[in-house]
């Protein structure tokens, strides 16, 4: 099934100086160490979102930049380690030094009106590195701030907001309280109506450590057989589904499978149609890595307002062979499995391994790591020119540096449904939207670049 062309016309931004933007007013200076978590190798990189955002003649003579700058500097004073510095100490133990040294801020013009964008706003978007700073190399982010926000003004009188995290800060929940306290401000509240809350030491390796459970999703595994493919030779798509084509899905499940969550149902899936297209050897081991949000399996549970990782990747694990020939429910039954390990005593163990292990990263050779934000409220977010048009994670990989096969795949809100957005080899690209219209019985749209 080959995809629309993209008629978006190439277009010019006009960045102008960037500045830091540190708090309005003067905060603590103090060294706030971050969790065993937190500061993992698979969350250091910057979580890049981008938001869309139309003319609204009520807010005549208001500079949106000017309006998200002003908030930003008033929000960081709440969340002032936001503006700090990482450090790196003994066991590559990450901290943040709160210098007040600011977040990165960037205004922009933009020669592209909103409705040149299409109908339907989903990733890929076109000139999407002019309309996100770049940020750090993860190897080298220390020192380097902690958040960039590039405020891009259209010719329609419309915006576009791009903001990049550094993950080892705050997981998708955390980056939202921040994002939503910041609209906040800028809609005239005088603080967030949620006060972020560090305590990090509640997610820190026991004393002594141990590793209660096991945990393969941190398995060190040998190269896989699926080899990098040269970037030029690399697609980024989406494809968008409807309200109504998960219960498609699920008619291919047996009755015992019926009670799936729609996340389950769409990351079984994904898994398996990409694990064909990559083909690797049948006899590898492939896995699924879940991200599971741990806040509702904690006792007691997390404070409100904390706004650090509270995630884990338990591993749905498999052969590709096993995982091709059986049906859709044997991957669906796997995710659920996976799933259900998740406990307090999970979480706990995870941070013991960082710090037995060295924080290692997830293996990189035959994994697929699906990240739903389809609830995380991205849209939500207004800043006095209403709600955003399209909301969430810009482009898929997560922004991290990795090899044409991205082990990421993306699920993010679109108006009328879902989009689900990859980054594969061009040869696979092809397979992958092929078994997907397979599965969905035809009614899986892709788009891309």
């Amino acid at each position: 099934m080959a995809p629309p062309p993209y008629t978006t016309p190439a277009f010019n931004v006009r960045r102008c100086k960037p500045e830091l933007i540190s708090p309005a007013r003067p905060t603590p200076h103090e060294c706030k160490l971050l969790s065993d978590i937190d500061d993992q190798e698979s969350l250091r990189f910057y979580i890049p979102v981008i938001q869309f955002y139309r003319y609204n003649p009520s807010m005549l003579g208001k500079d949106p930049a000017a309006v998200i700058r002003r908030a930003l500097a008033q929000t960081l004073v709440y969340y002032y380690p936001f503006a700090g510095r990482l450090r790196e100490g003994p066991n590559r133990k990450l901290s943040v030094d709160c210098t007040g040294e600011g977040a990165l801020y960037i205004e922009a013009d933009a020669d592209v009106a909103l409705q040149d964008f299409g109908d339907i706003l989903q990733p890929p978007f076109p000139c999407i590195d002019k309309l996100l700073y770049d940020v750090p190399n993860p190897k080298r982010m220390l020192n380097d701030p902690l958040l960039f926000i590039q405020v891009t003004r259209l010719r329609c009188g419309g915006f576009i907001l791009g903001i990049s995290v550094n993950h080892v800060m705050s997981d998708v929940s955390g980056m939202m309280q921040l994002i939503l306290g910041m609209a906040e401000i800028g809609r005239g509240a005088v603080a967030p109506s949620i006060q972020p809350v560090w305590e990090r030491q509640l997610l820190n390796a026991r004393d002594p450590p141990r590793v209660s459970l096991l945990h393969r999703e941190y398995d060190q595994v040998e190269e896989s057989t699926i080899t990098s493919t040269p970037s030029e030779n690399t697609l980024h798509r989406s494809f968008s589904i409807g309200p109504n084509q998960v219960s498609t899905l699920r008619k291919l499940l047996p009755k015992s499978l019926g009670q799936c969550s729609r996340f389950e149902v769409l990351a079984a899936c994904l898994w398996r149609c990409r694990t064909i297209a990559l083909k690797p050897h049948p006899d590898e081991e492939v896995r699924l890595l879940c991200m599971v949000d741990v806040r509702s399996k904690l006792s007691p549970p997390l404070p409100s307002g904390y706004y650090g990782n509270a995630v884990v990747f338990p591993a749905a694990i498999t052969t590709a062979r096993k995982l091709s020939q059986n049906p859709l429910g044997y991957a669906v039954k796997l995710v659920k499995q996976a799933k259900e390990r998740v406990s307090g005593e999970y979480v706990k163990s995870v941070a013991d391994l960082m710090v037995m292990k060295g924080r290692p990263h997830y293996p990189m050779a035959g994994s697929c790591v699906v990240t739903d934000v389809t609830r995380a409220g991205f849209e939500e977010v207004d800043f006095g020119w209403g709600k955003a048009m399209y909301g969430g994670l810009a482009k898929a990989g997560l922004g991290a540096k990795l090899p044409a096969a991205s082990p990421c795949v993306n699920l993010v809100a679109i108006k009328g449904g879902i989009a689900i957005s990859i980054c594969l080899p061009a040869p696979a690209m092809d397979i992958f939207a092929k078994e997907l219209e397979f599965h969905s019985k035809s009614l899986f749209i892709s788009s891309g670049l």
